[in-house]
Protein backbone atom coordinates (compact mmCIF):
# COMPACT_ATOMS: atom_id res chain seq x y z
CA UNK A 1 0.00 0.00 0.00
CA UNK A 2 1.28 3.08 -0.78
CA UNK A 3 1.78 5.96 2.02
CA UNK A 4 -0.88 8.59 2.03
CA UNK A 5 -0.46 11.85 0.34
CA UNK A 6 0.87 14.70 2.63
CA UNK A 7 -0.47 17.94 3.45
CA UNK A 8 1.70 20.15 0.96
CA UNK A 9 0.78 17.78 -1.49
CA UNK A 10 -3.23 17.57 -1.11
CA UNK A 11 -3.46 21.44 -0.61
CA UNK A 12 -1.86 21.75 -4.20
CA UNK A 13 -3.44 19.03 -6.12
CA UNK A 14 -6.94 18.85 -4.51
CA UNK A 15 -9.36 19.65 -6.75
CA UNK A 16 -7.46 19.98 -9.64
CA UNK A 17 -8.39 18.03 -12.88
CA UNK A 18 -6.46 16.11 -15.13
CA UNK A 19 -5.91 18.37 -18.23
CA UNK A 20 -6.00 17.35 -21.35
CA UNK A 21 -2.51 18.51 -24.00
CA UNK A 22 -2.72 21.99 -24.52
CA UNK A 23 -5.29 23.25 -21.66
CA UNK A 24 -4.41 25.12 -19.40
CA UNK A 25 -2.75 23.35 -16.36
CA UNK A 26 -3.97 26.71 -13.71
CA UNK A 27 -7.70 27.71 -15.33
CA UNK A 28 -9.08 30.78 -14.71
CA UNK A 29 -12.80 31.16 -12.76
CA UNK A 30 -15.94 30.26 -14.67
CA UNK A 31 -17.57 33.50 -15.01
CA UNK A 32 -20.82 33.21 -16.29
CA UNK A 33 -24.53 33.16 -14.90
CA UNK A 34 -25.78 31.17 -17.16
CA UNK A 35 -25.07 27.75 -19.52
CA UNK A 36 -26.06 25.92 -22.24
CA UNK A 37 -28.79 24.01 -22.09
CA UNK A 38 -29.27 22.46 -25.72
CA UNK A 39 -32.43 21.12 -27.22
CA UNK A 40 -34.34 22.24 -23.77
CA UNK A 41 -35.63 18.24 -23.75
CA UNK A 42 -34.80 15.60 -20.72
CA UNK A 43 -32.92 16.55 -17.35
CA UNK A 44 -30.59 19.64 -17.17
CA UNK A 45 -27.08 19.68 -17.46
CA UNK A 46 -24.79 19.55 -14.29
CA UNK A 47 -24.85 23.53 -14.87
CA UNK A 48 -27.78 25.84 -15.67
CA UNK A 49 -27.80 28.64 -13.73
CA UNK A 50 -24.98 30.28 -11.51
CA UNK A 51 -27.09 30.47 -8.06
CA UNK A 52 -27.38 26.44 -8.77
CA UNK A 53 -24.00 25.32 -9.43
CA UNK A 54 -20.37 26.47 -10.60
CA UNK A 55 -17.50 24.15 -11.86
CA UNK A 56 -15.06 27.03 -10.15
CA UNK A 57 -17.50 26.12 -6.66
CA UNK A 58 -17.35 22.28 -7.49
CA UNK A 59 -12.96 22.10 -7.58
CA UNK A 60 -12.82 24.16 -4.41
CA UNK A 61 -15.16 21.71 -2.79
CA UNK A 62 -13.59 18.61 -3.75
CA UNK A 63 -10.13 19.98 -2.46
CA UNK A 64 -11.90 20.82 0.82
CA UNK A 65 -13.89 17.93 0.98
CA UNK A 66 -11.21 15.74 0.57
CA UNK A 67 -9.05 17.17 3.82
CA UNK A 68 -12.26 17.00 5.60
CA UNK A 69 -13.42 13.38 4.79
CA UNK A 70 -17.14 14.50 3.54
CA UNK A 71 -18.67 16.73 0.97
CA UNK A 72 -18.29 20.18 1.01
CA UNK A 73 -20.69 22.84 0.15
CA UNK A 74 -19.51 26.85 -0.17
CA UNK A 75 -20.93 29.68 0.81
CA UNK A 76 -20.49 33.15 0.11
CA UNK A 77 -19.26 34.05 4.01
CA UNK A 78 -18.58 31.82 6.77
CA UNK A 79 -21.93 33.80 8.70
CA UNK A 80 -23.71 32.03 5.28
CA UNK A 81 -22.59 28.71 5.88
CA UNK A 82 -23.51 29.19 9.82
CA UNK A 83 -27.14 30.37 8.75
CA UNK A 84 -27.56 27.13 6.56
CA UNK A 85 -26.31 24.66 9.18
CA UNK A 86 -29.30 26.55 11.72
CA UNK A 87 -31.56 26.61 9.23
CA UNK A 88 -31.58 23.08 8.34
CA UNK A 89 -30.51 20.94 11.60
CA UNK A 90 -31.55 23.28 14.42
CA UNK A 91 -35.23 22.46 15.06
CA UNK A 92 -37.09 21.32 16.79
CA UNK A 93 -34.95 21.51 19.74
CA UNK A 94 -32.71 23.88 21.49
CA UNK A 95 -29.80 24.65 20.22
CA UNK A 96 -26.33 24.32 22.57
CA UNK A 97 -23.95 27.17 21.30
CA UNK A 98 -20.77 28.37 22.89
CA UNK A 99 -21.11 31.24 25.29
CA UNK A 100 -17.54 32.24 24.75
CA UNK A 101 -17.90 31.37 20.83
CA UNK A 102 -18.18 34.22 18.05
CA UNK A 103 -20.41 35.91 18.78
CA UNK A 104 -22.75 36.44 16.04
CA UNK A 105 -23.77 32.84 16.04
CA UNK A 106 -25.38 33.60 19.00
CA UNK A 107 -26.71 36.81 17.67
CA UNK A 108 -27.91 35.35 14.61
CA UNK A 109 -29.64 31.78 15.95
CA UNK A 110 -31.87 34.41 18.35
CA UNK A 111 -32.64 36.43 15.20
CA UNK A 112 -34.15 33.55 14.01
CA UNK A 113 -35.84 33.23 16.98
CA UNK A 114 -34.91 29.62 18.05
CA UNK A 115 -34.27 28.45 21.50
CA UNK A 116 -30.87 28.58 22.83
CA UNK A 117 -28.82 27.38 25.56
CA UNK A 118 -25.30 28.20 26.03
CA UNK A 119 -22.67 26.56 27.59
CA UNK A 120 -18.66 27.80 27.72
CA UNK A 121 -16.30 25.53 25.46
CA UNK A 122 -14.50 23.86 27.93
CA UNK A 123 -17.93 22.58 29.68
CA UNK A 124 -19.67 21.44 26.67
CA UNK A 125 -18.07 17.74 27.01
CA UNK A 126 -20.16 17.60 30.81
CA UNK A 127 -23.20 19.62 29.23
CA UNK A 128 -27.31 18.24 29.40
CA UNK A 129 -28.05 17.50 25.41
CA UNK A 130 -31.44 15.97 26.23
CA UNK A 131 -33.57 18.54 25.01
CA UNK A 132 -31.08 19.84 21.75
CA UNK A 133 -31.67 19.03 18.16
CA UNK A 134 -28.06 20.93 17.31
CA UNK A 135 -24.94 21.15 19.33
CA UNK A 136 -22.48 23.85 17.87
CA UNK A 137 -19.26 24.06 19.42
CA UNK A 138 -15.98 25.82 18.34
CA UNK A 139 -12.82 24.81 19.52
CA UNK A 140 -10.34 26.23 19.80
CA UNK A 141 -12.84 28.65 20.53
CA UNK A 142 -12.76 32.47 19.00
CA UNK A 143 -11.16 34.88 20.97
CA UNK A 144 -10.42 32.76 24.34
CA UNK A 145 -8.66 29.79 22.35
CA UNK A 146 -10.55 27.22 24.78
CA UNK A 147 -10.35 24.09 23.42
CA UNK A 148 -13.46 21.08 24.29
CA UNK A 149 -12.73 17.45 23.14
CA UNK A 150 -15.26 16.66 20.36
CA UNK A 151 -15.10 12.95 20.21
CA UNK A 152 -16.69 13.33 23.59
CA UNK A 153 -19.87 16.09 22.90
CA UNK A 154 -20.45 13.85 19.78
CA UNK A 155 -21.06 10.96 21.35
CA UNK A 156 -23.20 12.47 24.49
CA UNK A 157 -25.17 14.17 21.88
CA UNK A 158 -25.43 11.48 19.81
CA UNK A 159 -26.47 9.91 22.56
CA UNK A 160 -29.55 12.22 23.08
CA UNK A 161 -30.48 12.43 19.34
CA UNK A 162 -28.51 15.72 18.64
CA UNK A 163 -26.66 16.51 15.99
CA UNK A 164 -23.01 18.23 16.24
CA UNK A 165 -21.60 20.96 14.11
CA UNK A 166 -17.88 21.82 14.74
CA UNK A 167 -16.58 25.20 13.86
CA UNK A 168 -13.16 24.49 12.71
CA UNK A 169 -12.29 27.71 11.25
CA UNK A 170 -9.37 28.80 14.46
CA UNK A 171 -7.79 24.80 13.59
CA UNK A 172 -8.15 25.13 9.43
CA UNK A 173 -8.97 21.33 7.97
CA UNK A 174 -5.46 20.64 8.09
CA UNK A 175 -5.12 21.21 11.87
CA UNK A 176 -8.36 19.05 12.79
CA UNK A 177 -11.17 16.49 11.21
CA UNK A 178 -13.91 17.31 13.32
CA UNK A 179 -15.89 14.11 11.04
CA UNK A 180 -13.21 11.85 12.05
CA UNK A 181 -13.87 12.55 15.68
CA UNK A 182 -17.67 11.95 15.34
CA UNK A 183 -18.94 15.15 14.17
CA UNK A 184 -21.73 15.31 11.87
CA UNK A 185 -20.73 18.71 10.10
CA UNK A 186 -18.16 21.37 10.10
CA UNK A 187 -18.78 25.09 9.42
CA UNK A 188 -15.75 27.45 8.96
CA UNK A 189 -15.08 31.27 7.53
CA UNK A 190 -12.74 30.42 4.70
CA UNK A 191 -12.22 34.18 4.92
CA UNK A 192 -9.28 33.90 7.65
CA UNK A 193 -6.55 31.00 7.02
CA UNK A 194 -8.06 28.55 4.65
CA UNK A 195 -7.67 31.96 1.19
CA UNK A 196 -5.25 33.05 3.96
CA UNK A 197 -4.64 36.56 1.82
CA UNK A 198 -7.00 38.84 3.25
CA UNK A 199 -8.78 39.35 -0.31
CA UNK A 200 -12.28 37.49 -0.12
CA UNK A 201 -15.06 36.72 2.42
CA UNK A 202 -16.17 32.89 1.75
CA UNK A 203 -17.28 29.97 4.03
CA UNK A 204 -18.27 26.20 3.74
CA UNK A 205 -20.09 23.48 5.51
CA UNK A 206 -18.73 20.10 4.90
CA UNK A 207 -20.78 16.66 5.97
CA UNK A 208 -20.29 13.20 5.39
CA UNK A 209 -24.19 12.27 5.54
CA UNK A 210 -25.32 12.33 2.14
CA UNK A 211 -29.02 13.74 3.24
CA UNK A 212 -27.00 17.12 5.29
CA UNK A 213 -25.39 17.60 1.94
CA UNK A 214 -28.78 17.85 0.42
CA UNK A 215 -30.05 19.49 2.55
CA UNK A 216 -27.33 22.43 3.12
CA UNK A 217 -27.03 22.54 -0.92
CA UNK A 218 -30.74 23.11 -1.36
CA UNK A 219 -30.60 25.78 1.25
CA UNK A 220 -27.73 27.79 -0.49
CA UNK A 221 -29.97 27.44 -3.77
CA UNK A 222 -32.78 28.52 -2.18
CA UNK A 223 -31.79 31.61 0.13
CA UNK A 224 -28.99 32.64 -2.73
CA UNK A 225 -26.08 32.92 -0.52
CA UNK A 226 -23.97 31.54 -2.81
CA UNK A 227 -20.26 32.56 -3.75
CA UNK A 228 -18.74 34.48 -6.48
CA UNK A 229 -16.56 32.38 -8.97
CA UNK A 230 -13.79 34.56 -8.67
CA UNK A 231 -13.82 34.32 -4.80
CA UNK A 232 -13.84 30.74 -4.91
CA UNK A 233 -11.05 30.62 -7.35
CA UNK A 234 -8.86 33.09 -5.25
CA UNK A 235 -9.77 30.95 -2.37
CA UNK A 236 -8.61 27.61 -4.04
CA UNK A 237 -5.73 29.50 -4.85
CA UNK A 238 -4.66 30.54 -1.35
CA UNK A 239 -5.31 26.53 -0.01
CA UNK A 240 -2.40 26.04 -1.89
CA UNK A 241 -0.39 27.35 0.40
CA UNK A 242 -1.93 26.60 3.69
CA UNK A 243 0.50 23.95 4.50
CA UNK A 244 3.34 26.18 4.32
CA UNK A 245 1.43 29.08 5.89
CA UNK A 246 0.24 27.30 9.02
CA UNK A 247 4.20 26.12 9.78
CA UNK A 248 5.39 29.91 9.22
CA UNK A 249 2.32 30.76 11.09
CA UNK A 250 2.18 28.49 14.04
CA UNK A 251 6.11 28.82 14.49
CA UNK A 252 5.71 32.96 14.75
CA UNK A 253 2.89 32.48 17.42
CA UNK A 254 5.22 30.21 19.58
CA UNK A 255 7.95 32.27 19.44
CA UNK A 256 5.53 35.26 20.32
CA UNK A 257 3.96 33.62 23.22
CA UNK A 258 6.88 33.03 24.77
CA UNK A 259 7.83 36.30 24.79
CA UNK A 260 4.73 37.87 25.58
CA UNK A 261 5.06 35.78 29.14
CA UNK A 262 8.20 37.30 30.19
CA UNK A 263 6.86 40.81 29.45
CA UNK A 264 5.44 42.70 32.86
CA UNK A 265 2.45 44.50 30.78
CA UNK A 266 1.34 41.23 29.55
CA UNK A 267 -0.89 38.65 31.68
CA UNK A 268 -2.84 35.57 30.47
CA UNK A 269 -1.48 34.59 27.06
CA UNK A 270 -3.08 31.95 25.83
CA UNK A 271 -1.66 29.54 22.97
CA UNK A 272 -3.05 26.13 22.74
CA UNK A 273 0.49 24.65 21.37
CA UNK A 274 2.37 25.89 24.48
CA UNK A 275 2.58 22.66 26.70
CA UNK A 276 1.32 23.91 29.73
CA UNK A 277 -1.74 25.72 28.43
CA UNK A 278 -4.80 24.48 30.07
CA UNK A 279 -6.47 23.68 26.09
CA UNK A 280 -2.85 21.63 25.19
CA UNK A 281 -3.66 18.20 26.24
CA UNK A 282 -7.05 17.68 24.66
CA UNK A 283 -5.80 19.80 21.70
CA UNK A 284 -2.97 17.60 21.01
CA UNK A 285 -5.19 15.11 21.24
CA UNK A 286 -7.33 15.46 18.60
CA UNK A 287 -5.78 18.64 16.76
CA UNK A 288 -2.93 17.56 13.77
CA UNK A 289 -1.23 20.55 13.84
CA UNK A 290 -0.98 24.04 15.51
CA UNK A 291 -1.93 27.43 13.59
CA UNK A 292 -1.19 31.03 14.22
CA UNK A 293 -3.77 32.69 16.36
CA UNK A 294 -3.09 33.60 20.23
CA UNK A 295 -4.54 35.76 22.83
CA UNK A 296 -3.31 38.27 25.62
CA UNK A 297 -4.18 41.21 27.86
CA UNK A 298 -3.23 44.14 28.40
CA UNK A 299 -3.96 46.71 31.03
CA UNK A 300 -6.90 48.44 29.41
CA UNK A 301 -8.13 49.72 25.99
CA UNK A 302 -6.16 52.56 25.97
CA UNK A 303 -2.68 49.98 26.83
CA UNK A 304 -4.32 48.21 23.69
CA UNK A 305 -4.30 51.20 21.69
CA UNK A 306 -0.59 52.39 22.66
CA UNK A 307 0.41 49.18 21.84
CA UNK A 308 -0.93 48.85 17.97
CA UNK A 309 0.26 52.51 17.56
CA UNK A 310 3.64 51.53 18.12
CA UNK A 311 4.09 47.98 16.80
CA UNK A 312 5.21 48.67 12.96
CA UNK A 313 4.55 45.36 11.81
CA UNK A 314 0.83 44.21 13.76
CA UNK A 315 -1.86 45.73 12.05
CA UNK A 316 -5.05 46.38 13.41
CA UNK A 317 -7.65 44.17 11.92
CA UNK A 318 -10.48 42.23 12.74
CA UNK A 319 -10.26 39.08 11.28
CA UNK A 320 -7.20 36.57 11.43
CA UNK A 321 -5.03 33.73 9.65
CA UNK A 322 -3.33 35.97 6.75
CA UNK A 323 -0.55 36.23 5.58
CA UNK A 324 0.28 39.59 7.88
CA UNK A 325 0.16 39.67 11.48
CA UNK A 326 -2.67 41.49 12.99
CA UNK A 327 -4.59 41.78 16.51
CA UNK A 328 -7.95 42.93 17.75
CA UNK A 329 -9.37 44.16 21.09
CA UNK A 330 -12.07 41.90 21.17
CA UNK A 331 -14.78 43.41 23.46
CA UNK A 332 -15.41 46.38 21.36
CA UNK A 333 -17.29 44.07 19.09
CA UNK A 334 -19.12 42.58 22.35
CA UNK A 335 -17.49 40.15 23.13
CA UNK A 336 -17.74 38.94 27.31
CA UNK A 337 -14.14 39.76 27.85
CA UNK A 338 -11.80 42.02 29.02
CA UNK A 339 -11.13 45.17 27.89
CA UNK A 340 -7.51 44.56 27.43
CA UNK A 341 -7.87 41.31 25.72
CA UNK A 342 -6.01 40.98 22.42
CA UNK A 343 -6.44 38.51 19.85
CA UNK A 344 -3.10 37.48 17.70
CA UNK A 345 -3.32 36.52 14.44
CA UNK A 346 0.22 35.68 13.80
CA UNK A 347 1.14 36.38 9.50
CA UNK A 348 4.54 34.71 8.01
CA UNK A 349 6.93 37.56 8.66
CA UNK A 350 10.47 36.75 9.81
CA UNK A 351 10.02 35.57 13.64
CA UNK A 352 12.82 37.03 15.01
CA UNK A 353 11.00 40.41 12.79
CA UNK A 354 7.59 39.72 15.42
CA UNK A 355 9.07 39.21 18.10
CA UNK A 356 11.49 42.48 17.77
CA UNK A 357 8.54 44.25 17.27
CA UNK A 358 5.87 43.36 19.34
CA UNK A 359 8.68 43.40 22.25
CA UNK A 360 9.20 46.80 21.55
CA UNK A 361 6.08 48.15 21.14
CA UNK A 362 4.65 47.23 24.40
CA UNK A 363 7.76 48.78 26.14
CA UNK A 364 7.17 51.67 24.27
CA UNK A 365 3.35 52.04 25.31
CA UNK A 366 4.73 54.23 28.64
Amino acid sequence: MSEPLGDGTRVIHGGARVPAVGDPLHPGPVLSSTFALGSGSGDPPTDFYGRAGNPTWRALEAAIGDLEGGECTIFASGMAAVAAVLGTCARPGTVVLPSDGYYLARTLASDLGLPVRLVPTVAAPDATFTDASLVLVETPSNPGLDVCDIAVVAARAHAAGALVAVDNTTATPLGQRPLELGADLVVASDTKALAGHGDVVLGHVTTADPALTEAVRTARTRGGAVPGPMEVWLAHRGLGTLDLRLERQAANARAIATALREHPAVSDVRWPGLSDDPAHAVAARQMRRWNGVLRFTLADADAVGRFLAASGLVESATSFGGLRTSADRRQRWGDDVAPGLVRLSAGCEDSRDLVTDVLAALDQMG
